[in-house]
């Protein structure tokens, strides 16, 4: 039995389809001969029973098996003592998550020794037996050293600068071969390392800087196909391969055509997570961070439009725009263009919605169309469909030649 953890905080409730993703990856890449994998997943009451579900539904397609521990709960002492520690941990940057590995060693079983930890911005691209048959002996930790991913986040750390960890023992802490034997017996040590890092007030990497200061030289130093930055694998021109990728900070993009962010977008597509209305709150939520999308990103959301997996897409368009349509938006065969301004056209595109039955999206491409028709029919905006007028670019934009006589039939 495989032995997999990770930890959750999800105040909006909609970071769980990161979480969802990085086991998808997992479930996907694990290979039939390996004995069955045990997900514990350390959350607190901001888990919402909606993605709980989701959680359960992923793991039984798999055949695998998920635990739930809600550690507001059974660990409230624990996490307070923490709060005294960090009283900002819930402020800036500040989050209590940040906490939920130390839990790992005391909730899990006695009877589990050895666990692999992961954050919830990983996917993984191998099979994750190629890890646990690692064995750690007498090493406390199985961990990724931050040189030699390439990455110069140890000079961050004033760990390192002020001289307490050598930069060549320094680690990243997103993946780590855990030995929960030796862990057990090391509440007090990691007791001392929140306190050593409070009194000092380090407040970068926080859970990352304790763990290396209580277990640096402890160590077995991994491979960095076990946890490989993203932004450095770009920045040094990688090829994509069967790493661990770690999605930190503002990695992952829109643009499919770039194989790291597919990779996270083809992975995601085939979870419980996965709609086209999530795909739009991504698409507004860089409108609301930019205030105008820029052609690059129009493209990129257009281009997402297009990896929209378990729906069709359908468009609604005027008929002299039908060739640019098919062409801007890489049209696939499979996929209806319901002309506008024709006899009937906003009956031809209810009839269609309805047939659909939510399966399909429907992109409106007409100027200033009435979208109040399509709710007051019972669809929903962003989910049944989008006003495809926002995925252009001023240069590509569609011809709006005798748009109104359409606007005339409705």
């Amino acid at each position: 039995m495989i032995h997999v953890c990770l930890t959750l905080r999800d105040e909006t409730g909609r970071y769980s389809k990161f979480a969802g993703t990085t086991l998808l990856s997992i479930f996907e890449n694990i290979s039939k001969s390996v004995p069955a994998i045990t997900v514990h997943l350390l959350h607190d009451n901001t888990l919402t029973p909606d993605n709980r579900d989701k959680f359960s539904y992923l793991a039984g397609r798999y055949g695998q098996i998920i635990n739930f521990y809600n550690v507001e709960e059974l660990c409230a002492d624990k996490l307070e003592e923490v709060k005294n520690l960090f009283p900002k941990i819930d402020k800036a940057q500040f989050n209590s998550e940040l906490f939920y590995k130390f839990l790992i060693p005391q909730l899990l079983s006695e009877d589990v020794s050895k666990a692999i930890y992961l954050d919830t911005n990983t996917v993984v691209n191998l099979d994750i037996n190629e890890l646990w048959r690692v064995e750690l002996g007498e090493k406390i930790l199985g961990v990724v050293p931050a040189l030699s991913i390439g990455t110069d986040i140890h000079i961050q750390s004033k760990l390192v600068t002020d001289g307490f960890v050598k930069a060549e023992d320094y680690f990243t802490s997103g993946v780590m071969l855990m030995n929960l034997r030796l862990l057990r017996t090391k509440e007090e040590a990691i007791k001392a390392g929140m306190n050593f890092i409070s009194e000092h007030n380090w407040r970068s990497s926080l859970d990352q800087n304790i763990l290396n200061y209580c277990f640096a030289l402890q160590t077995l130093k991994l491979p960095n196909q076990f946890n490989q930055f993203v932004r450095w694998a770009r920045r040094n021109r990688e090829p994509l391969s069967k790493k661990i990728y770690s999605y930190t900070g503002d990695t992952l993009q829109l643009e499919i055509n770039e194989p790291f962010n597919r990779l996270w977008l083809e992975y995601f597509g085939k979870t419980t997570w996965f709609s086209v209305e999530a795909m739009y709150r991504i698409y507004m939520n860089f409108l609301q961070n930019y205030g105008k999308l820029n052609d690059k990103m129009k493209t990129s959301m257009r281009n997402v439009s297009a990896f929209v997996s378990g729906k069709t897409r359908a468009f609604f368009t005027l008929q002299q725009n039908v060739q640019v349509t098919k062409d801007f938006f890489s049209i696939r065969a499979d996929e209806d263009i319901i002309i506008a301004g024709e006899k009937d056209s906003m009956k031809n595109l209810l009839d269609a919605m309805k047939q659909a039955a939510g399966k399909k999206i429907f992109i409106i491409l007409i100027p200033k169309f009435p979208f109040e028709i399509l709710i007051k029919a019972g669809f929903t905006f962003g989910k049944d469909f989008l006003n495809g007028m926002e995925f252009l670019s001023e240069p590509n934009k569609l011809p709006v030649l005798n748009s109104h006589r359409f606007l005339e039939t409705v």
